[in-house]
């Protein structure tokens, strides 16, 4: 089964996140109550001895085998972050990748109408937190982009469901993207640009959870932090006014319902937009009335960094604070 295109023409359209916003997102499936059971706080002790490595060497090798792979995928889940050089033996092991991708596929037909329950989604988030290892280590990121494994998880971010393993399995792959973006590679941008990633991440922008949302509008921070993502984006107004009129009413949202960490992301793509002199002047019309108004100002006491982020726009912008009028 092939994996889904992007869809729409963009031309027509907690703890977990303390020390890094994709390192730390949740994998490795849910519990009975909806409580990440793959993801340790804090990094574990790398795994050095002979007898540990045997032991996954041998996990990777029962990833082959249908009937060991659940439980394989599992404990490998729960113990890549110890393990520096997994990606690798992923990868260049023979059938790995072809049995992650299986997993992956073989949830297709649960996706719509949606039918996927928890056992289904832990399952396949495992897998994805193992591809995710591959995303972000630097001698299999490439490999992974040339053989566009992306592209599968794209059906899972074109999902609607607001159930939690639906919700799951979107922020899971959330991560895997997001691990891509981290490393400030433009082959990475420019890959996710000509797959249309943005149009998905505008989508759960605006109707997923807040985590959800923060990994999303940090993927499209990080491909504004690129010159070709940024020229990308302001090319054509129908590209501009799909992000801005996203971002704007993410700020409204936030008036009633806020979040530090997903302001922070906000701001961030707001300055940078401002970068682009060809829609800085439609941007200073769009740009929000909360960032003038001083709305944000108590929940930015603690962010000098997002407060110097506010100032800056609003200078660049030549807009006034209101509470200095």
């Amino acid at each position: 089964m092939n994996p889904m295109n992007a869809g729409n023409q963009f031309a027509q359209s907690s703890q977990l996140m303390q020390h890094s916003l994709v390192g730390q997102i949740p994998l490795g499936g849910l519990s009975g109550n909806g409580m990440s059971q793959g993801m340790p706080i804090g990094m574990p002790p790398t795994i050095t001895s002979e007898k540990e490595i045997a032991h996954i060497y041998n996990l990777v090798l029962e990833l082959t085998n249908p009937d060991k792979r659940e439980s394989a995928l599992l404990e490998l889940s729960k113990k890549r972050e110890a393990i520096p050089d997994l990606a690798p033996i992923l990868w260049h092991s023979f059938g790995t990748i072809a049995c992650l991708l299986q997993e992956i596929v073989a949830i297709y037909p649960l996706l719509s109408p949606p039918k996927l329950k928890a056992p289904a989604s832990n399952r396949v988030c495992n897998a994805l937190a193992l591809l995710q290892c591959v995303a972000s280590h630097t001698e299999t990121r490439a490999l992974f982009l040339n053989a566009h494994i992306p592209l599968y998880l794209y059906p899972f971010l074109n999902t609607t469901s607001k159930t939690r393993p639906f919700e799951y399995l979107r922020l899971t792959s959330l991560g895997v993207i997001g691990a891509l973006v981290k490393m400030d590679d433009s082959e990475v941008i420019n890959f996710l640009l000509s797959t249309e990633i943005i149009p998905l991440c505008l989508r759960i922008m605006e109707t997923g959870s807040e985590l959800s949302k923060t990994v999303a509008t940090f993927i499209v921070q990080k491909i504004l932090l690129d010159d070709m993502g940024l020229s990308y984006i302001c090319a054509t107004p129908e590209r501009f006014y799909a992000v801005s009129t996203v971002l704007a009413n993410m700020v409204n949202m936030l008036i009633e319902q806020p979040s530090q960490r997903l302001l922070k992301h906000i701001i961030r793509c707001y300055l940078r937009l401002a970068d682009n002199m060809k829609t800085r002047e439609t941007l200073r019309q769009l740009v929000p009335e909360a960032f003038r108004s001083g709305v944000f100002d108590n929940y930015l006491k603690g962010d000098p960094t997002t407060k110097r982020w506010l100032t800056q726009l609003l200078d660049v912008l030549q807009i006034p604070s209101l509470q200095m009028m």
